[in-house]
């Protein structure tokens, strides 16, 4: 294998309705079935894993790119300044906290529940609560609040030995 070069890992899919808030049960059991990091991304359907690597702060900012790309695809380009913004803050926090890596999912589900969620997995099982900055100089402590502030819904839930922050974009049927 090339040096830098991810191993494949098999991509389950699952289906668009299947919501077992909170936690989706096939994602849990595709996150349990990993004897690998996986490859860095992955789409099947309306599906995007993107992993990033430890500390690879750099790499945000092709999530970024990845998710637009993404969201332009499945028909939903309207989504993507918020989708963006908010992930950003999720990756860059499961970075900087952490000491280890993230992996983004994002889904978009049309039906009675028209959603695109995102959820960012990350190693440390600490969960993160929204709280004020360290005062009006301080340069950071804001992410949570914007995404309690501009998602239609988020939380956050243990998996294995790590955790998923997750957030929900609700959207017009086209």
């Amino acid at each position: 294998m090339p040096q830098g070069a991810w191993p494949r890992s098999p991509v389950r899919s699952c289906a668009a309705d299947d919501w077992t808030h909170p936690g989706w049960a096939c994602l849990d059991q595709w996150e349990n079935d990993r004897s690998d990091r996986g490859s860095p991304t992955d789409t099947t359907g309306r599906r995007l894993r993107h992993s990033v690597r430890t500390a690879d702060l750099p790499a945000v900012a092709e999530t970024r790119r990845l998710l637009r790309d993404n969201l332009r695809q499945w028909g939903v380009p309207a989504l993507a300044d918020t989708a963006e913004l908010l992930t950003t803050e999720l990756v860059t926090n499961a970075l900087q906290h952490t000491g280890g890596g993230a992996e983004l999912t994002a889904t978009l589900s049309f039906g009675p529940r028209n959603l695109l969620r995102i959820e960012v997995s990350d190693g440390l099982a600490r969960k993160p609560a929204p709280g004020p900055p360290g005062g009006d100089h301080a340069t950071s402590g804001r992410g949570l609040l914007l995404v309690e502030a501009l998602s239609d819904a988020w939380g956050v839930h243990s998996r294995g030995r790590g955790k998923v922050v997750w957030f929900e974009l609700r959207f017009a049927p086209r």
